[in-house]
């Protein structure tokens, strides 16, 4: 049987032979052998660190490997650029976008290849091709609109959008679904299915171990660099988490309740035009509240708005039962209110600073005396927060950008500890990370609200949500339309409030 694409389905596309990567100190990959084919989805499943982004940041041409051999089409090729892996037909969505926020949508769909009239950019037919892809996707945005203006799930939808628009024969999809609803993913695995019955090879590299069924055919699981499994995407949850961290994991939401003690942190009546209005709730000493909700329901712009980064234009807001200043994140941080962003790359760290940089971010004035910054206690406090985290790196100076998803975001979580934080807002605190990072840092929280610290955790995993919550509140359309103690709160029930048709729709 042959693909649209014109080869024969099952036919081996790519191979990766012995592939080994080195950077100072590290060893990335040791060992690594994959092959694709054509019209199959193979899903890449590891740890964070255990060498997924290093293998497909060589097959897009951004690395080049030490070691082994890349064979496409069963000849051995180099892939030392992004137009080499162009010109082979290798396209790749990173996690982390790959989009420039001061253009359109379709300038960036377009980038590098747009359409030409008499020498010119033609913009009509730019904006039409477009809209074209666009729909492809199912997202309705106006291809005029500036991607800075777009929220990550929209954002990640026009990668894939862009994706397509270079009619590849090898899709790579590094974390396609961790920021996209339900209804979402339902709608990007319609376009993965639809793309592999056409004859294209899909790697689709996954955390959420349920949607490996629904859409994969084979899994080629990674460990500490090494290629250490390839079995049926049918295999169960439990053997995929033991092959992946080399340990069984009896509980995969480990959440321990503490006795709930007064209120650290009172919203009353917060308002922002076109954004939310009338948002009133309080966390409580020793207790994780979930804030739930489809994306677009006014979840992450209320955090942003309470932690002082965005400012709201009424109500307030009360840390230790003081009234916070509006719109002043220091006088937030010094409250004892810390905030880890949905964006953890673009918001929460410096890449081009080290880790100990990094942990020192928030205490950094703090430290400072007469000018002068105290760098040997910072380190010596960094070095103390990096093991208790059992952040994995060769040491403090090990630059940010080089280490994990899920190290980078113990750093972010590490820095409001270092800065003693008594309220932790956490925006999509798993998000990407895998399964044995995820239970590291509910463990935290429960060590958080253990020592009578509070947290407001935002997430769009709804498992997660019902899995380490004390109460549940759920926001439909900029409201607070609901509120469910742990024991009433289900799939069913918290989506049944996301889907509420506010009385008033439009945020007055």
């Amino acid at each position: 049987m042959r693909g649209r694409k014109g080869r024969l389905l099952n036919d081996e596309i790519l191979r990766v032979e012995g592939l080994r990567k080195e950077f100072p100190g590290v060893v990335a990959l040791d060992g690594v052998d994959f092959t694709l084919r054509a019209g199959e989805v193979h899903v890449l499943l590891g740890e964070n660190g255990a060498g997924k982004s290093t293998l497909i940041k060589m097959l897009s041409g951004a690395y080049h490997p030490d070691g082994g051999r890349i064979l496409v089409d069963g000849a051995p090729t180099e892939i030392r650029t992004a137009s080499d892996a162009q010109r082979l037909g290798i396209a790749t969505i990173y996690q982390e976008f790959n989009l420039v926020p001061q253009l359109t949508v379709g300038e960036n769909l377009a980038l590098g290849r747009p359409p030409r009239r008499f020498g010119f950019v033609d913009t009509g037919r730019m904006h039409e091709q477009a809209g074209e892809l666009l729909r492809r996707v199912g997202v309705d945005v106006d291809p005029r609109t500036p991607v800075a203006r777009l929220g990550i799930a929209r954002m990640q939808m026009v990668e894939i959008a862009k994706a397509l628009g270079l009619n590849a024969r090898v899709l790579i999809m590094d974390e396609p679904t961790a920021v996209l609803t339900t209804t979402e993913v339902e709608r990007l695995f319609g376009i993965v299915r639809q793309l592999r019955d056409q004859g294209v090879a899909i790697v689709f590299i996954t955390h959420h171990l349920e949607e490996i069924p629904q859409i994969g055919d084979r899994v080629t699981v990674l460990r500490d660099g090494s290629s250490v499994a390839e079995v049926p995407a049918t295999t169960p949850e439990n053997e995929l988490v033991r092959l992946m961290v080399g340990r069984p994991i009896d509980q995969q939401y480990p959440r321990e309740p503490a006795a709930p003690g007064g209120p650290l942190l009172q919203v009353r009546g917060l308002r922002r035009e076109g954004e939310f209005t009338d948002v009133s709730f309080e966390v409580r000493a020793g207790e994780v509240v979930g804030l739930a909700g489809l994306v677009g329901a006014g979840r992450t712009e209320v955090a942003r708005s309470i932690f002082g980064a965005d400012a709201y234009d009424s109500g307030e807001v009360l840390v230790n039962g003081r009234p916070l200043a509006r719109g002043d994140v220091h006088a937030a941080m010094e409250a004892g209110l810390g905030l880890v962003p949905e964006d953890r790359k673009g918001q929460g760290l410096v890449l081009g600073a080290d880790v100990g940089e990094n942990l020192g971010l928030v205490t950094l004035r703090r430290a400072s005396r007469g000018g002068f910054v105290d760098r040997q206690g910072q380190r010596r406090a960094a070095a103390e927060v990096a093991r208790q985290l059992g952040v994995r790196m060769s040491g403090l100076g090990q630059e940010v950008r080089t280490l994990s998803g899920g190290n980078q975001q113990k750093i972010v979580i590490g820095k409001w500890l270092l800065a003693k934080a008594s309220v932790l807002i956490l925006d999509e605190p798993t998000r990407g990370v895998d399964v044995g990072a995820k239970v590291e840092i509910y463990q935290l929280i429960n060590s958080l609200t253990a020592s009578g610290h509070a947290v407001l955790m935002i997430s769009s995993d709804l498992p997660e949500i019902l899995g380490m919550s004390d109460r549940v509140l759920v926001m439909a359309r900029g409201r607070l339309v609901g509120e469910l103690a742990a024991g009433e709160a289900t799939q069913d029930s918290v989506m049944a409030l996301a889907v509420t048709e506010v009385e008033d729709a439009r945020v007055h």
